[in-house]
Order: C-alpha cells, then structure tokens, then sequence
C-alpha cells in the first residue's frame, strides 16, 4: 500500500515511521512547506501534488487545524483513502458535509484519536465492556499541559487556524475516551470556558465540563487545560463493584510520566475498598500509533469503516465540542476583570 503525507511536522514524521515499520506500505511522497532536505523521500511542491498522483493509495494528513477538512474533502475526491489528524474540522456541521463526500466516495476515511489505543486505556475500555465489576457510574478525565509565551505565537493561538483553545487541541482526546466509556452520546452537557491566565481573544486555556446520558445515568466531568504547570492525564471510570484509575500516559516525551493502571476488584467492605485490593499494571510502550496504521490498513482492505476512528465517533466528538462551546456560561477572564475594576 503507497502512502502520501501532507505536512510533515512531528505528527506527519511519527506517521512515516508507522509507516516504515512495516514491509506490506511504503511512503511515496510527502508535503511540507519546509522540505525535509535529509529525509529519504522525496517532498512534493503543494499539497494537490500528493492527493493527485496516481501512485498514492492514501494519504495521512497532518496539517494546521484549518485545512483538516477542505484538504479531507479533496483528497476523498480524488479517489484517495484519507487518515486525517484530530480535530477533523471545527464543528459537527463540518464533519456532516465530511461524511457525504466520504459516501459519495466509497473511500476509507479515519482520524487520529490514538489515545483509545494506548495499551492502557484498552485495558481499561476491556474492563468497562465486559462488566465485570457492574455497569459504569461515572467517568472522571482530567488532560492538562504546560505551554509558555512561544505557545502564542503559533497558528494553535489563532482561532480562525485553530478553531478554539486546549479543548479542541488536546481535550478532544479525553471527549472521545469519555464517549468511548459512556457508550453512548451525552445528551445533558453544561460547561465553563475561559482564557482567564494565557487571554487571547477565542483561545480558551480551561475548560470544566459535566456531561451526561439521561438514559443511563451516567455521568462523566472533563477539565482540559493548559495551565496544568506539570503535566497531567488521569482517566477515572467507577463502577458498581470496583474502579479503573488510568494515570499518566507513555509518550516519547516522557512528560505525562508512566502509563499506569490501578484496578480495584471489588470493594471489600462498604464503604471503601482497601488498598490491598488494588492490582497496579505499568504498560512501558507506546504501541498506539502502529495499531491506527494497522486499523486503517485493514479498513482500506476489506473496505469497510475502521473500528476505531470512524468518522461517525469524529461527529459524536465534535457534537460535545460543538455544545462545551456553546453552552459556556461566561468568559471568566471577562468576569475577572470586571471584579478587579471593581
């Protein structure tokens, strides 16, 4: 299978040794507007010149925000299987318009949540599905990060490049997790969105947010940030009869600290389980992003959607992102101010 890349910053390389890990893909091409001179492939001049050759399969995507979706659309267009990086555009309209060229196409299209594939959040997910321990109560996720003044002079603290803050950057990630627990959408949300510390005009650094499915019951709360000064994932999932505790997540950078899993199996005696109970299982690698380039090859082969990354899950996602932005209730950086003139 032949692959293109379009961008090649540090996601579209990670992708290209995915890609070179395996003898059954190669990379033909890449687009980046700072060609890599020392890489062993060739770079192309534009981004049309990857989805439009005849000796690309499929392209991985791997661009600012902004271009996600018009790029997604023209490579399904020009008969091109798509592996685009999250977010998969800015609003769940987008994703819709996404998915009739997607239909229209009868390509394979995929997006890059690779946090459901992290052998930890797997395990976790495993223990959830079987209910073993009983049906899930509620979910809490917590995904926070430290970024300093450089961070503002990116096309990240743009909002017309970016789409919004560090939930549509890295919150996205815990969203999804969060709807892969529940198993279902959330229909009841209410959130508080604010750039109270970093303050640029449509870039949120925090946002806090309860969500949950009526149906059910259960409930889940998210913080995203990006004034966590160490940091941080945590992924907490409480059950009738135990819990799941996901802290830390294995990165090539090591800044999230070990991917560990804490499991009680049961509670001992009401009202807490003892710490005894608890098993602890540390998982060392980072398998996550061979696993998507194998899911998305084995999707392209038997041509049906992939089942993990669909772009359904990128609309339920973008649903929840669509609803946190609009059903904050104030700017607390506006609300800040207004108390300090006071």
């Amino acid at each position: 299978m032949k692959f293109g890349i379009c961008g090649f910053g540090k996601m579209g390389q990670i992708r290209a040794d995915a890609i070179a890990r395996r003898n059954d893909c190669a990379l033909q091409i890449a687009f980046d507007p700072e060609p890599f001179h020392d890489a062993n492939i060739p770079f192309a001049s534009s981004i049309d010149a990857v989805i439009e050759r005849s000796d690309v399969d499929a392209v991985f995507l791997c661009l600012p925000n902004y271009l996600n979706k018009q790029t997604t659309m023209a490579a399904l267009r020009a008969g091109k299987h798509v592996f685009c990086e999250k977010p998969p555009a800015f609003t769940e309209k987008d994703v819709d318009e996404i998915r009739h060229v997607e239909q229209a196409s009868g390509k394979t299209l995929m997006y890059g949540f690779n946090h459901r594939q992290h052998d930890g959040v797997l395990a976790m997910a495993d223990i959830v599905r079987s209910r073993r321990y009983g049906r899930p109560l509620w979910a809490r996720g917590r995904y926070g990060k430290s970024v300093d003044a450089d961070y503002l002079k990116g096309w990240r603290a743009q909002k017309e490049l970016a789409g919004g803050g560090i939930l549509i950057d890295q919150g996205i990630h815990m969203v999804d997790l969060l709807l892969m627990i529940a198993g279902q959408p959330f229909d009841e949300i209410s959130a508080m969105v604010s750039n109270m510390y970093w303050q640029t005009d449509g870039i949120e650094d925090n946002v806090f947010a309860l969500l949950r499915v009526s149906e059910t019951g259960f409930s889940a709360s998210l913080h995203s940030t990006m004034t966590q000064w160490r940091h941080l994932f945590s992924l907490e999932v409480f059950m009738e009869r135990g819990y799941c505790v996901l802290n830390g997540l294995k990165t090539s950078s090591g800044t999230y600290g070990e991917e560990v899993l804490t499991i009680a199996k049961n509670r001992s005696k009401a009202p807490a389980a003892n710490w005894d109970d608890e098993e602890r299982i540390i998982f060392s690698e980072d398998r996550s992003w061979d696993k998507e380039l194998s899911i998305f090859v084995e999707a392209i082969r038997n041509g049906e959607p992939p089942s993990a990354g669909c772009s359904l899950q990128a609309k339920a996602v973008m649903n929840v992102i669509d609803r946190i932005y609009v059903e904050k209730r104030h700017e607390a950086g506006e609300l800040f101010g207004a108390l300090q003139a006071g």
